[in-house]
């Protein structure tokens, strides 16, 4: 007969799982103990990171509603959800912005963020106990040229944040967000370039030591594991060289 007191683990649900800083973050959250659902569209990424941490993959792609419709329908309770799916393409001035790619920044990062919050909101009732942790960035907090699109997308994410924890006051849900700075990850800056892999080293020479995936998934962990009663409402992670968008240390 099995023990009925033994409590279940804590389920933490990481959107943009395949890799970067929603890998690491599914590797942080596994060795706090919870089992931890890898979400994301690469199928064989997340099915190989759900077999190294004892989770559980499911494919899904935030911009399509009926996608995650199937990833909170197999998630009744949620304990932590972690809106880290994202992403920047491309420099563009305002004035020769290309309106499909900044759409595709909006809707990935904001629309995608609120499709998946909303699904999983009554999982995260039913924990009794929820914290949602929204990964934004220092670029919805500062402006820079060639930024607009990606700037504006990330601004709706802190304030999307700050909305939602003013409407679920009152709730046993905690809202917080996390905004890294400069994070060298394998994809992001590659895809911010088109595959212009020079370019996007370009981002980091000289740099000492930027951000990696796995110090903001360490940071995005102790946020969603402080006591019941304590809400990090935004914690701002960035590298010692960088002092702000316009001011990083190079060698």
């Amino acid at each position: 007969m099995s023990d009925q007191s033994t409590p279940q683990p804590r389920t933490a649900v990481v959107t943009g799982a395949s890799s970067g800083i929603g890998a690491a973050t599914a590797r942080a959250l596994a060795e706090q103990g919870f089992r931890v659902v890898c979400a994301a569209r690469r199928t064989d990424r997340i099915e190989a990171l759900a077999d190294e941490v004892g989770g559980e993959a499911i494919t899904c792609d935030i911009t399509d509603a009926a996608s995650v419709e199937a990833l909170a329908a197999a998630v009744p309770v949620c304990h932590v959800l972690v809106n880290n799916a994202g992403g920047a393409v491309g420099v563009d001035r305002v004035d020769e912005a290309d309106l499909d790619t900044w759409r595709w920044m909006y809707d990935v990062n904001v629309l995608g963020l609120v499709r998946v919050t909303q699904a999983l909101l009554p999982a995260l009732r039913a924990s009794g106990d929820a914290v949602v942790v929204n990964v934004g960035s220092t670029a919805g907090r500062w402006a820079y040229e060639g930024g607009g699109g990606y700037t504006a997308a990330k601004h709706g994410v802190k304030v999307v944040t700050e909305t939602l924890r003013l409407e679920l006051n009152g709730e046993p849900i905690r809202v917080c967000e996390v905004a890294p700075g400069m994070v060298r990850t394998d994809e992001f800056s590659l895809k911010r370039f088109g595959g212009d892999q020079a370019r996007a080293d370009a981002v980091y020479a000289g740099v000492d030591q930027p951000l990696l995936a796995e110090d903001v998934a360490d940071a995005i962990a102790w946020v969603a594991t402080r006591p019941s009663h304590v809400d990090i409402d935004e914690l701002v992670i960035k590298p010692r060289a960088q002092a702000a968008a316009h001011k990083v240390h190079r060698s």
